[in-house]
């Protein structure tokens, strides 16, 4: 069964999501609805409709939503009411009330919803996950993320938590395969914007596991880097380079036992080889093969989605300094 797939927004990440619509495999990529005048008319030979309803009418069993984030809960709900599937870019909505009403609405209908986390996808994420549950590091202590660079111009209607932090947020969760229960942040406005630009966040997941998070728009050399703690040794994920590298705890005789915690020595260092496909990729064949089995298969459900966004939210509310 071949799937007809469209597409909303034509911005940088529609612009990606385009290409690979275009040769993926058991999907014809039908079109593309985007309203503004500066787009082209055609995008890798498919139509650039500029009328919702227009396109709407191409048939479509499933879409992928890249407009701005204020957009997505309006074309969420149309694309639900037209009982097409739906994969919409993170964060899933604007707000946890938008979020949990796209969640139901698809739900009710019987509709598969995923979220483009894509950073699942990283292959070194990926990696990471497959050797936490094997036990190569045993019980996971802490989680520590930086994702740091410089301010993209695309975005306007959020503010760091949700765009970035989001990321970090979900990876987490998903890499140690706990629920978050708790979190704290501090955040910055450095730029003049609306919206903060910088957060530094903690938090604790329900197995125990500790977790912190760097993340801003002010830096100018870009960083994105998950450090995975546990009691074997440190799993270290370079998603820019798709790069994972295990720190092993050394081994030492001992034949004297003071009774003092003498921590842990250096041991071996391994760089795996990875298999390194594309995450974007990767992600369409997860949701494509969702929409085919009628279930979700490897996909950020909108349930996961939304679970996001009310962390998010969190960190927004108690960024507020709290004078002593």
């Amino acid at each position: 069964m071949v799937l007809r797939a469209g597409l909303l927004g034509l911005g940088v990440m529609g612009s990606n999501h385009a290409r690979v619509l275009s040769s993926l495999e058991g999907v014809e990529f039908v079109g593309v609805f985007d309203p503004s005048p500066t787009v082209p008319d055609q995008v890798f030979e498919r139509p650039v409709i500029r009328d919702l309803d227009q396109f709407l009418e191409l048939g479509l069993d499933y879409a992928v939503v890249a407009a701005p984030t204020i957009y997505h809960f309006d074309m969420g709900s149309r694309l639900a009411e037209a009982r097409v599937h739906a994969l919409i870019e993170k964060p899933v909505a604007s707000t946890l009330e938008e979020a949990v009403a796209l969640r139901d609405l698809f739900a009710a209908r019987g509709l598969i919803g995923g979220v483009g986390h894509i950073e699942r996808y990283n292959p070194a994420l990926q990696a990471a996950r497959k050797r936490i549950e094997s036990g190569m590091i045993g019980e996971v202590y802490q989680i520590a993320t930086r994702r740091q660079g410089p301010f993209p111009g695309r975005i306007a209607d959020v503010g760091v938590i949700k765009d970035l932090a989001s990321h970090d947020i979900d990876l987490t969760a998903w890499v140690a395969q706990q629920e978050f229960v708790s979190v704290n942040a501090r955040t910055a406005h450095r730029s003049g914007r609306p919206h903060e630009d910088m957060v530094v966040a903690i938090g604790t997941l329900s197995g125990g596991t500790i977790t912190s998070h760097v993340v801003n728009w002010l830096t100018p050399s870009k960083e994105r880097v998950t450090v995975i703690t546990g009691e074997n040794g440190v799993l270290v994920a370079d998603t820019l380079t798709a790069d994972l590298t295990y720190y092993e705890n050394g081994r030492i005789q001992v034949d004297w036992d003071p009774g003092e915690f003498r921590g842990v020595s250096e041991g071996d260092v391994t760089r795996f080889a990875l298999d390194r496909k594309e995450p974007m990729l990767t992600e369409h064949e997860c949701f494509r093969d969702s929409v085919l089995a009628g279930e979700a298969r490897g996909i950020v459900t909108f349930a996961e989605g939304a679970r996001v966004v009310e962390i998010a939210e969190n960190l927004v509310a108690d960024g507020l300094d709290r004078r002593l």
